[in-house]
Formats: structure tokens, sequence, C-alpha cells
């Protein structure tokens, strides 16, 4: 059961981590050569389509399964591997952390604002983008200690 947990924290960690890799070095590069109301648009769609029940089956995953993979005892498990898994899990929840209090929320205002499209954006992209590097280091390094782990 330790081994199959591990193998799920890896694997949802990865889909997650490449999901937010792709934003941070494709997507958003191509929405920043947008006009100011196309990059409003896109985004407020965007952050209508992701979260949906496969992102967000993902996105518990990444939390789930690593502190499932630490809690659940295996007996051939190093010391070494146990605190990979515990480091692995920490960088996802403070990942989520920063999701949760940064990008969300200025998801959100984006969402509620009236403003013009230039105003709209210039308080939102540069904030959101600063988050959103941090959180995908975040979840990248997440996906690297868990795999280090699942490694005999």
């Amino acid at each position: 059961m330790a081994t199959l947990l591990l193998a799920l924290a890896v694997g949802s960690t990865g889909l997650y981590a490449g999901f937010l890799l792709i934003f941070q070095t494709g997507i958003m590069p191509a929405l920043a050569r947008l006009t100011d109301p196309e990059f409003v648009t896109a985004m407020r769609r965007i952050n209508e389509y992701v979260p949906r029940p496969v992102f967000l089956t993902v996105f518990l995953g990444v939390i789930a399964f690593p502190a499932a993979a630490f809690l659940v005892p295996q007996d051939g498990r190093t010391d070494t591997q146990k605190w990979l898994v515990l480091a692995g899990l920490v960088c996802a929840v403070l990942n989520h952390a920063v999701t949760v209090g940064g990008n969300v929320p200025l998801n959100n205002a984006l969402a509620a604002s009236q403003d013009e499209p230039a105003a709209v954006r210039a308080a939102f992209e540069k904030r959101w983008n600063g988050f959103h590097r941090v959180r995908t280091a975040l979840i990248v390094l997440a996906f690297g200690l868990l795999t280090a782990a699942a490694v005999p």
C-alpha cells in the first residue's frame, strides 16, 4: 500500500508540476502578447475552466497522496526516503498556500472587476506571475523530492 501511495504522490505531483510549468513557460508568455481586453478575457475564461473535477482531483492529490505515503508505514523505506517524502509534502503544502493565498484572490478580483481592461491587467498580471513563479518552483521541487524518495 505504501508503494502505491508513493507512486500516486509522484504521479499527481508530476501532473500538477507539468501543468504549472507549461503555464509558466508557454501560456503566460503567449498571453503577455495579447492586448489588455484580450488578456483579461482570456484569463477570465481560463480561471472559469481550470477548477473542474479532473484538475481538482490532481490538486487535492498533490497533498493527500504524499501525506498518506508519509503516514502509512513501510518497513523497507529508509529514513532518508521518509524525510524526502515529508520534504515533498511540505513543498506541496507551501505551493497550495501560495495558490490559495495569492493566485486565487487575484483570480477572484479579476473576475469581479468592472474597471477598464488596462487597469485590471495592471493590478493582476505582474503579481499573479510572481506568485505563479513561486508556486511552480515549489511543486517542481516537491516532484523531485518525491521522485527521489521513490528510488530505492
